[in-house]
């Protein structure tokens, strides 16, 4: 209550403790991390801290820096409150100085910093996403325009604010959004925030005191300015000027000069208006092209003449050349336009050849006796006087310096003149146009204009021409100032005098002799500026109360539901932007019209809005002027859009021709909760204090977005059974394995499952590579099978001792020893993966009835306990081991016989050994028997003599293990060696020759793998054959193809459970959920190009009929909301789809079967304890992840649009595996509204039958017969064939609803009939196929070639002129394409997909019927042979698949853009030229040259279809011919030698150095062939061990200079090897001097 007490007594005194109900006790303001403060800025400050102030200090004085002190001590003590959170606003109204005082205040506070403006996207921004920004932060910096209109929309509550800045607060006038906030929001709330502005001047003109006092009270704050003794100590820190003035002569005019030109403006004007007779009537594209057509060219004259009169001939001349080098292109089809400009060319050429006859020298290098003989006509006085001043500064001189001129035209062609002087050579000389240009001759870029600013501030550009610079703008390099032309006002001069902040800056004003106007100008704005600093101090003396601000009520409107409101001042700017977003035609404008009438002495408004629209027509209330009356109508049409749906909630409207590049729009989808990122993440290692630096961060669906996901498990594999005492009855799969080696056998298994599985997935094929084999292993379900708690035990024995043996360790570290691992308690079974694959008997049994081979199950357990009881589990050393250290397993008095051989456990004869698996009783590895070694024994060379230490085996096992052999006489046995599981579910054979030829590597040359030889007293033999063992390798595989099954069976359940359409096979869901990057045969590609045109067209179907009041506009708007990828990743995520995807290859070392300890665990540092991931955006990055790969708690990261594809891809798998019902009920299980209601059909028809199409009749039926169609509806074709160019006869329908559904409705056909026609294509080529196919080309060429174009109703004459020019093209094409120069009318294709929108609904959505109509009208259909990719594109990727590399250098003359591109080969340069009227449409001609003179040559892209034999390919115009070289670029003269940087070290670092050189010299990439040697023995390279060694050999082909070929040195691994290639031809090529390699 005393803050509210207080605020009545006076409005200013809005202490910071005000800002909440309990002030905390005052404290000492924290200046540590903020630059020490001037003691005149304390004041200022102290001021600030207890009223709203407005800081008038002159530029340079540093507000920024106090600005900042009370935002450091505000928003502490805002952040200590316990009650609602309020947040700090910092307005600037240039993007330049967001970007400024952001980093100024992170860098000063520890506050929570964010900065917004339009090209951030922030304008489509809804209240959640609002919402979930300032949640997170402290300070908003903003321009006010984004406040102003997240305040309107109700976005951000005005309440939310406890202190607000204001930049440069004097533009708080008029319109202005600073006076649209303070007005609409600032005087009307209940609670105010805090306001501090800054400016250097408030005022503009003579009367000060009174625009100070409609400021003061606007900003409800009180001007302050330093008094006479701070002012003392102010000039100690901000730099003072060194005034001058510099005078120059009156320029002398050359009257006949004058009068030539003159007569040839009048001749051209002349001209232009007989012109503009021949213009269309009534057409308001044309007569607004028409008006700002003239408006430039008036404009281009208008300089012409400035510079002659101001400038001299010289700066006269180049700025004829501007003018001409910047005319604009000819877009327009109308032969006026065209002319119009031909004739503006001959006026400006006449111009330069006046201009030419009266100059001396068009270069001033040349002008006799230097800049001395320049005033004579060539430049004016003023411009030398100019030139005078730089060259008195010297070259020597650190120059920083900005010129103010009063036109764009005059910084232009001074700053050309100057770049063509050699007295400023030393000089990097600039122009900007300005913050507040308007966009015509010379007009830069927001984004240049920056760049220039940034480079001027950085003193790379040291002298600046410019019109203004935006103020605010630090430029601390600056040492001088001139006024080349004078200022206009007291700001301006304010201005450009604070532009400079160097020590002892110059400040140069230039006046004309004589002209005592310009003394009078200066010396009033010198005494207003004098009165102004006079005013605030007398105003801040007298502390007198502000008068209130005159905020009179103005009508308005305001959504109930969430605030939003748009009043009469703001109605008309939303009436437009709604119409800015319906469709777009040709020859009908989206602009509202005005028509104003009179009643007495009131106005009212006719408001006619676009054919489009939610209504057409609205006549406001009277009003006293015809401004009001147009204000006052637009308000009741933002009322009416708003209640029937036009305008959203928000007062939005929506986006109907256009939509935002990320989707921002349907924000309102993702999760509304906003968690800040931690500081230290191990997810998130490369981010840095994200909390600081505010971004947008990609918008979900996208492949930007990465998200940290869980996975599901697998229920099926679940079981109870693992503890049980009794029996267990499982359901048994048989899995039986055919090689296509009829001699390779493989053992039976059964899979025991306490689960059933569904048929599809218990019966069961795969195809499994094999290195020189293929085996098919069948899985087939058997019924039940009871076993007895001995059974299981024993399986279990058996299961885990083969698996832990291939795959894993029988013997594990324990407290530095080795340990038996079944006696330790690594052998946990796994509740959530719990099955058994056992080995049935060989003998012919009974399929259905499978029995199990439990003599290799009992001997499994028999070596177990042999193995507990005898494993050499601590061997030692040979120097620790006492000399009769030996084994003893068998009995001593055993006799030695030639047919036995003595194993560790057993004796057996030769014949018991063949086949047998052993295991090493000292290494716990399984080997399987391959033959008995004769002539060898214990005392045999070790390996041949490959060791020199050891000299016999028994030396080996002696000196290594300290065993001595017991029988040493024996014979070795060669062994066969387990090996690691491997992939066998994709053929690697054919991956790596696809690999090779892609990455230009040959093939891995491989040696057999080594055999063991071992003494058979090692080993303890088994009851197991290798037929038995053999299938272990296939497990894997074969159980991971089952697994996967099992969790697409899930799913399927999971959607059946609530969605019907269990039969969708689970293979086909099992596809729809694996991407490419599984390398499996199969991925989500081609279900998810059928599931993304499937949607389109039931959602389409959807709008269309349920909305029948919608345009075209807002079905598209609709449907792209509903069918985006952020709406479709969350109807994925909100069913948890992503816990299903498959997104990495398998991983057979890290696969582990139940009782198996695995040997490759993956720790999960994601610092999540459940397997589930919860979306949030701690687990949401841009930053480069390894996708796919999950941890052992099942987290990994996808990409998010993976989710959006995903939900595309099951969308076609219910659609192929269940057809359309199928596919909408998978639709609706998600989420998504995709009724097909057959009585809205009705509906439709029936309101089509009501258009009257009896005067068409005879054309009606002369199109039915084109199309082999007769409509029951009549009115549906002619609705279809009517276009909405213009209104006649009551007439109101057109075929652009029809259009948005045929539009999806051949999208869906098309795409149906290439995913049946084409099973084994690939799926990118099959998306090429499909793109060939529906596009507006494609259609036009259709419409054209089965002559339906003739039928279109109502087409303007414009559009009738566009459509007889394709036609005539089409008549002369010799090919079936178009050439990318050309483009189908888009009225044409429409023409085409709104006939099949109306066959649709005229059979009742009869998929069927349309696509035998619309077959043969799109016939030839694309084939992979026939498929015709865009030039540019083939070329590509032609040049890709051979290692050349292409250049383009593009040109623009005139209207057209000119492209060439270079491509080197080994012998020869080729060039292609192409011109069109677009970069993209040039390219593509040059690249269809290239590809002619590649063909020529033998080289083709396999995606380029053939051409007829007797047919040749066009020829090259005469200029174009002949252009290509042997050898070359630089063959005919001596190129600099490249400098490459220094070749990085670490792995890719000289393959890239390498690749870079290439790309840059046009040559060939470099080929590798690579020699693997294995070895018994780990090798060492470097740091790293392997039992590989790589060798590569590198081929590179120098044009000119032949082939080079080097080898590199041997690594560990195939890419290190890669690199010790490619340096070691770097080095080469240092050294026959061809490259230097940077230090």
């Amino acid at each position: 209550m005393e803050m509210e007490v207080e605020r009545v007594g006076n409005s200013l005194k809005r202490k910071v403790e005000a800002l909440d109900s309990a002030p905390p006790e005052a404290e000492p303001m924290d200046t540590d991390s903020v630059s020490i403060s001037r003691e005149y800025q304390l004041k200022v400050y102290e001021v600030a801290m207890k009223r709203n102030t407005i800081a008038m200090l002159d530029y340079g004085a540093g507000k920024s820096m106090i600005s900042t002190m009370m935002i450091k001590e505000i928003g502490r003590t805002l952040k200590s409150k316990d009650s609602q959170r309020k947040l700090i606003a910092f307005l600037v109204p240039t993007v330049h100085l967001v970007h400024q005082q952001f980093k100024e205040i992170q860098s000063q506070t520890d506050l929570l910093v964010g900065q917004y403006y339009g090209a951030l996207g922030v304008d489509v921004w809804n209240a959640e996403t609002w919402e979930r920004e300032i949640n997170n932060l402290d300070v908003l910096v903003m321009t006010p325009q984004i406040l102003l209109d997240a305040l309107r929309k109700a976005c951000i509550c005005f309440e939310v604010f406890g202190f607000i800045v204001l930049d440069e607060c004097h533009r708080a006038s008029g319109n202005h959004p600073y006076a649209k906030i303070m007005k609409e929001f600032y005087h009307k709330a209940p609670v105010k925030p805090k306001i501090f502005g800054m400016t250097a001047s408030p005022v503009v003109g003579k009367d000060s005191n009174q625009q100070m006092g409609e400021l003061e009270s606007l900003l409800d704050s009180q001007v302050f300015t330093l008094d006479g003794r701070v002012e003392v100590e102010l000039e100690q820190y901000v730099s003072s000027a060194k005034s001058v003035c510099r005078f120059y002569d009156p320029s002398p005019i050359d009257l006949d000069i004058k009068g030539k030109l003159e007569s040839a403006m009048s001749k051209f004007n002349a001209v232009l208006l007989e012109l503009e007779k021949s213009l269309p009537r009534q057409h308001t594209e044309i007569d607004n092209g028409w008006k700002m057509l003239k408006d430039r060219m008036s404009s281009n004259n208008s300089n012409i003449i400035f510079c002659f009169e101001n400038l001299g001939l010289l700066c006269t001349y180049e700025a004829v050349k501007v003018c001409m080098e910047s005319s604009p292109m000819v877009k327009e089809e109308c032969e006026v336009f065209k002319e119009s400009f031909v004739q503006y060319e001959k006026f400006l050429s006449e111009v330069l050849s006046i201009i030419e006859g009266a100059l001396e020298h068009k270069d001033p290098q040349n002008v006799k006796g230097g800049l001395g003989s320049l005033a004579t006509g060539q430049i004016s006085p003023k411009l030398l006087e100019l030139l005078e001043i730089f060259r008195s500064f010297g070259k020597d001189t650190e120059l920083v310096c900005i010129i103010f001129v009063e036109r764009i035209i005059a910084a232009q062609v001074i700053e050309r003149l100057m770049k063509k002087t050699n007295d400023f050579s030393h000089l990097n000389i600039s122009y900007s146009t300005g913050s507040s240009s308007s966009v015509g001759v010379g007009s830069l870029s927001s984004k240049g204009q920056l760049d220039i600013i940034e480079s001027f501030r950085d003193a790379k550009v040291t002298l600046l021409f410019s019109t203004d610079l935006e103020e605010g703008i630090d430029v601390s390099k600056c040492s001088c100032v001139i006024r080349f032309d004078l200022p206009k006002t007291v700001r301006s001069h304010i201005q450009s005098r604070g532009q400079a902040r160097h020590k002892d800056y110059h400040y140069i004003t230039m006046l004309e002799r004589g002209n005592t106007k310009q003394l009078d100008d200066m010396l009033s704005i010198a005494r207003s500026e004098s009165s102004g600093i006079d005013t605030a101090i007398k105003r801040e003396s007298t502390d007198s109360p502000l008068k209130a601000c005159n905020t009179k009520e103005v009508a308005s409107y305001v959504v109930e539901s969430t605030g939003a409101s748009v009043n009469a001042d703001s109605s008309i700017s939303l009436v437009h932007r709604y119409c800015q977003t319906l469709p777009l035609h040709n020859s009908v404008s989206p602009k509202p019209t005005f028509e104003f009438s009179t009643e007495g002495n009131l106005h009212r408004c006719k408001l006619t809005l676009p054919p489009d629209a939610s209504f057409q027509t609205l006549t406001g209330p009277a009003a006293g002027t015809p401004n009001a009356s147009k204000k006052l109508a637009c308000l009741d049409a933002c009322k009416k859009l708003h209640l029937m749906g036009g305008l959203n909630d928000r007062l939005l409207p929506l986006k109907r021709g256009s939509f935002p590049k990320k989707d921002s729009t349907l924000i309102s989808v993702l999760p509304s909760k906003k968690v800040p990122l931690p500081e230290k993440d191990s997810t998130l290692k490369s981010e840095t204090k994200p909390t600081k630096a505010k971004g947008v961060t990609p918008g979900a669906g996208t492949t930007k977005r990465k998200e940290l996901h869980g996975s599901v498990r697998t229920r099926l594999l679940s079981g109870t059974w693992g503890d049980k005492l009794g029996d267990v009855t499982f359901h048994a799969y048989k899995m039986d394995f055919a090689c296509n080696i009829a001699e390779q056998k493989y053992s039976s298994f059964v899979l025991l499952l306490e689960s059933e599985l569904a048929d599809d997935v218990g019966n069961m094929e795969v195809d499994l590579y094999l290195l020189s084999k293929f085996v098919k292993a069948s899985v087939s379900s058997c019924g039940q099978m009871p076993l007895n708690a001995q059974q299981v035990a024993k399986a279990k024995c058996f299961q885990q001792l083969i698996f832990n043996g291939l795959y894993g360790k029988l013997f594990v570290k324990s407290s530095e020893s080795r340990k038996f691992i079944f006696e330790t308690d690594e052998l946990s079974w796994d509740p959530s993966h719990m099955y058994l694959l056992l080995p049935l008997e060989s003998k012919d049994i009974d399929t259905v009835r499978p029995v199990i081979d439990w003599t290799g199950i009992h001997s499994a357990v028999s070596t177990i306990e042999f193995m507990k009881k005898n494993a050499l589990l601590n061997l030692q050393q040979r120097e620790t081991v006492d000399e009769d250290t030996s084994l003893h397993m068998c009995e001593e008095g055993t006799e030695m016989n030639s047919d036995t051989i003595h194993l560790a456990d057993r004796s057996a004869t030769i014949e018991e050994l063949k086949e047998m698996v052993v295991v090493a009783i000292h290494t716990g590895r399984i080997y399987s028997i391959v033959d008995i070694v004769e002539g060898t024994s214990g005392f045999t060379p070790f390996e041949g003599g490959c060791d020199a230490s050891y000299s016999s085996f028994a030396d080996y096992y002696h000196k290594k293990y300290g065993i001595v052999l017991k029988h040493p006489q024996q014979s070795l046995l060669l062994l066969k060696q387990s090996h690691n599981s491997h992939n066998l579910l994709v053929d690697f054979r054919k991956e790596e020759r696809d690999s090779s030829e892609k990455d230009g590597y040959g093939a891995v040359e491989t040696k057999p793998q080594q055999r063991a030889h071992m003494p058979p007293e090692l080993l303890v033999g088994t009851d197991i054959s290798t037929y038995i063992l053999k299938p272990f390798y296939l497990f894997p595989s074969v159980m991971q193809r089952l697994e996967t099954l099992m969790l697409a069976s899930q799913l399927r359940e999971e959607i059946s459970n609530r969605a019907g359409c269990c039969s969708i096979p689970s293979s086909l869901i099992l596809e729809a959920l694996t991407t490419q990057r599984c390398n499996e045969s199969f991925s989500m590609e081609r279900l998810e190009l059928l599931g993304d045109s499937l949607l389109k067209y039931a959602v389409s179907c959807h709008l269309f009929l349920k909305h029948p009041e919608m345009c075209e506009g807002q079905l598209t708007f609709n449907r792209t909301r509903i069918i985006s990828n952020s709406a479709l990743h969350k109807f994925g995520t909100d069913r948890k789809l992503q816990e299903y995807i498959r997104d990495f290859p398998f991983e057979p070392r890290r696969w582990t079967a139940p009782g198996q300890h695995s040997i490759w665990p993956s720790p999960c540092d994601h610092q999540l304890d459940t397997r589930e991931v919860p979306l949030d955006d701690r687990f949401f990055t841009e930053n480069a992840v390894k996708l796919g790969k999950t941890c052992d708690r099942g987290h990994r990261w996808l990409a998010s649009k993976t989710i959006s594809d995903c939900v595309e891809a099951l969308i076609g798998a219910y659609y192929v595996g269940g057809g359309l019902a199928a596919a909408v009920s998978f639709m609706k299980w998600l989420g998504i509204e995709a009724d097909f209601d057959h009585s809205l059909v009705e509906d439709a028809i029936r309101t089509a039958s009501l258009y009257c199409h009896a005067p068409k009749a005879k054309d009606i039926d002369a199109l039915e017969s084109k199309l082999g169609y007769n409509f029951s509806t009549k009115g549906l074709l002619l609705e279809a064939i009517t276009h909405a160019a213009q209104t006649e006869g009551g007439v109101h329908y057109s075929y652009e609803r029809l259009e948005f559904l045929g539009d999806a409705v051949l999208d869906i056909l098309v795409t149906r009939h290439l995913y049946e026609s084409h099973s084994k294509v690939d799926p990118g080529l099959l998306t090429d196929m499909r793109s060939a196919s529906v596009n507006n080309d494609n259609f036009a060429l259709s419409a054209v070639r089965r002559n339906l174009h003739p039928h279109l109703q109502r087409v303007s004459s414009l559009l009738k002129d566009q459509i007889s020019e394709f036609v005539s093209l089409v008549s002369t094409m010799s090919t079936s394409a178009l050439t990318p120069d050309i483009k189908g009318p888009k009225v044409l294709g429409d023409l085409v997909e709104s006939i099949a929108g109306a066959v649709l609904i005229d059979s009742k959505l009869d998929l069927d019927e349309v696509w035998r109509v619309f077959k043969p009208i799109l016939s030839p259909l694309v084939t992979p042979e026939k498929l015709e990719l865009a030039p540019s594109r083939e070329l590509t990727e032609l040049c890709d698949s051979l290692g050349y590399f292409i250049k383009e250098h593009y040109l623009t003359e005139s209207d057209l853009v000119h492209a060439r591109l270079k491509l080197q080969l080994e012998t020869v340069l080729l060039n292609g030229h192409g011109s069109g009227p677009t970069s993209k449409a040039a390219k593509g001609m040059a690249a269809l040259q290239l590809l002619q003179k590649l063909e020529s040559r033998g080289i083709r892209s396999s995606k380029r279809p053939k051409h007829d034999s007797d047919s040749e390919p066009p020829l090259l115009p005469k200029q174009e011919r002949d252009v290509d070289s042997s050898g070359t670029e630089c063959s005919s003269q001596k190129a600099d030698v490249p400098v490459i940087p220094q070749i990085e070290t670490k792995k890719g670092g000289p393959r890239n150095s390498l690749y870079a050189l290439c790309k840059k010299l046009q040559w060939p990439m470099p080929s590798f062939e690579t020699t693997e040697t294995k070895s018994r023995t780990a090798l060492t390279f470097g740091d790293m061990t392997s039992f590989c060694s790589f060798e590569s050999r590198i081929s590179l082909t120098i044009p000119d200079s032949g082939k080079l070929e080097l080898s590199g040195e041997a690594r560990g691994d195939k890419k290190s090897s890669y690199d010790t290639a490619a340096i070691a031809m770097l080095r080469e090529l240092e050294r026959r001097e061809r490259i230097r390699i940077g230090e």
